[in-house]
């Protein structure tokens, strides 16, 4: 299979999977999680329930399979950074990728409604965190090969990229709780870096 052919074909598939996300989404926000079926979203975009068990493993993942990708995104921008920019303005970089699909055209209605789903959902709140947690791992890895390229390698036991890391993403989700409790009437941007500001910068 050529090169553009496998391209095609994967954005193809991203396509349908985003049309299942959403639609799953609508669903969850009207009759909420727990009373929404895999069957009741195939109905909704015209598919059987094995066809939507081709694109996503579980239910869980309809809602949480997104950060999958959001965390090669978020790879992406570390890796554009300056080299020299501070830790914890990189750090903060990372999180425009979220508002960027937060303030998406079409999301806006969904993206308040979805994130009170995942926070008062266990199954959903423990996945979450366990992507966020791995999206650290990731961070944390590549914060170490950019200090090694730049000729300022961290010790082993340097506890500095893995504690800003970690400082930075518990401040990302007392943004999410800060913007949810003021009824998400502000900007999601203003309440992550607000919550930033509370922590940092440090290097």
């Amino acid at each position: 299979m050529g090169e553009k052919q496998f391209g095609l074909r994967e954005r193809t598939r991203r396509a349908v999977q985003r049309e299942i996300a959403d639609a799953a989404t609508a669903l969850f926000v009207e009759r909420g999680y727990e009373a929404t079926t895999i069957d009741d979203i195939a109905a909704a975009v015209g598919m059987s329930q094995r066809s939507v068990f081709r694109y996503f493993a579980t239910k869980e993942e309809l809602v949480l399979g997104k950060f999958d990708v959001v965390a090669d995104d978020m790879l992406d921008v570390l890796g554009a950074r300056p080299a020299g920019e501070p830790v914890w303005t990189s750090l903060q970089r990372l999180f425009d990728v979220l508002v960027s699909i937060a303030d998406m055209p079409g999301h806006e209605e969904f993206v308040e409604p979805i994130h009170r789903v995942i926070f008062e959902t266990p199954v959903l709140r423990a996945g979450y965190l366990e992507k966020l947690q791995r999206m650290q791992d990731a961070v944390v890895a590549a914060l170490v090969e950019r200090a090694e390229a730049a000729g300022a390698p961290y010790a082993a036991d340097d506890p500095t990229p893995r504690a800003l890391t970690a400082a930075a993403f518990g401040c990302l989700v007392a943004g999410q709780h800060a913007w949810l409790a003021a009824g998400a009437k502000g900007s999601y941007a203003e309440a992550i870096a607000r919550a930033m500001a509370t922590v940092g910068p440090r290097d």
